[in-house]
């Protein structure tokens, strides 16, 4: 019976027992070492407490290890049949922020389910890598280039894009399309549309600009020149890069960092969690942090070139793009490099929603990677 559940039926049955065999446990040792030196820079960040953030975030990566190893083990054919669905009460739990969401840091986008407050664009990103997977596996390459199979795609990604924008997410918003437009190249669409894109969105830049909030402007402008206003818009960023800078190359010692520990450095358990870390364990600690993301990219990247199926490819180079956005975008924020977007580092940064859906796309993932060798026949990708 429990072969039965974690099996599609179609083609050659693998046993439980032998998924297990086939799960990559270099894989697991990377993602908990990395969530390891989050959890101890929550505990610096709490003055040498586990409460109130290492402890619950220690928790929710126990409860993310459980999602991971279910998904895992689902036959992949079973997590192709349930794409639309999955993106379905995604985008319904995203419309519903718009009625029953409730307010934080100025921003609507969180609905409170009691035992967990979720942040539905936070889901909405894993299954629309889920659903575009599964549409363009049922495509033909000559087909993905054809505009009347684009429109449903083009629909997939700018719904979620528009409610996300309204909360305001501008930092999440511009992760769905990023993420959206890679999946589209992957697939195979020819250049012609990305030129024409590119022209469109230059074209489109006065106009993005004029419907930007107050705040979001400001970003923009405090990341061009944050010396503008040190006191004010620039401090934050001002305030990174000093710690960024103080921590040399040893850093300064576990839970000696003045910066953050003088409460100069804002947001020091989410969104800056990394200079917090850089001030306190150095170049080393950075280059340490950063050598294990690579180790975890380089996986998912090898997981979708060895995989024998388009869905399963489309979706494991989804996810690890997805997590590359996560890192790239955080850290370059923290830099100065890019406006201050709120993005959290993945698996370090302080976050329920984003913890959890961030193993269940490494679930999946290992998904691909146990089922890489079974083929799925292509089927219409359309809706109807």
């Amino acid at each position: 019976m429990v072969d039965a559940f974690f099996n599609s039926g179609g083609g050659r049955e693998m046993k439980l027992r032998d998924k297990f065999f086939e799960f990559n446990w270099g894989f697991l040792l990377l993602i908990c070492a990395i969530a390891s030196m989050g959890i101890a820079m929550l505990y610096s960040v709490a003055e040498g407490s586990f409460d109130p953030w290492a402890s619950r975030q220690a928790i929710r990566f126990g409860a993310g290890l459980v999602i991971l190893f279910v998904v895992a083990f689902v036959d992949i054919k079973v997590w192709m049949s349930l794409a639309y669905p999955a993106f379905g009460v995604a985008l319904l739990l995203l419309i519903a922020v718009e009625f029953v969401g409730f307010r934080g840091m100025g921003a609507q986008r969180w609905i409170d389910f009691g035992v967990i407050q979720l942040q539905p664009s936070e889901l909405i990103k894993i299954t629309l890598i889920l659903a575009l997977a599964r549409y363009f596996h049922g495509l033909t390459l000559d087909q993905v280039s054809r505009i009347r199979f684009l429109i449903v795609p083009a629909v997939m990604i700018a719904l979620p894009f528009w409610l996300t924008l309204r909360q305001p997410d501008l930092g999440t918003a511009v992760l769905i399309v990023v993420v959206g437009v890679t999946l589209l190249f992957m697939a195979g669409l020819a250049w012609r549309y990305f030129v024409l894109g590119g022209i469109g969105v230059i074209g489109a830049v006065p106009v993005a600009w004029s419907t930007l909030h107050d705040y979001q402007r400001q970003r923009v402008l405090t990341f061009l020149d944050p010396e503008s206003d040190p006191l004010g818009a620039g401090y934050h960023i001002l305030q990174s890069k000093i710690a960024l800078g103080s921590g040399g190359v040893f850093g300064k010692g576990f839970m000696e960092g003045t910066q953050s520990h003088l409460s100069f450095l804002p947001e020091k358990h989410t969104d800056f969690i990394f200079t917090m870390l850089a001030e306190e364990l150095g170049l080393v600690g950075g280059l340490t942090l950063l050598g294990l993301y690579f180790m975890v990219l380089m996986f998912g990247i090898t997981v979708g070139l060895q995989t024998r199926n388009q869905f399963g490819r489309l979706l494991a180079m989804g996810i690890t793009i997805n997590f590359f956005l996560y890192v790239f975008i955080n850290i370059a924020m923290v830099m100065g490099l890019l406006p201050v977007v709120g993005v959290p580092l993945p698996l370090v940064s302080y976050g329920g929603t984003a913890m959890l859906t961030l193993m269940l796309g490494f679930g999946l993932l290992m998904s691909v990677y146990i089922h890489r060798n079974q083929e799925i026949t292509r089927t219409p990708a359309a809706f109807w």
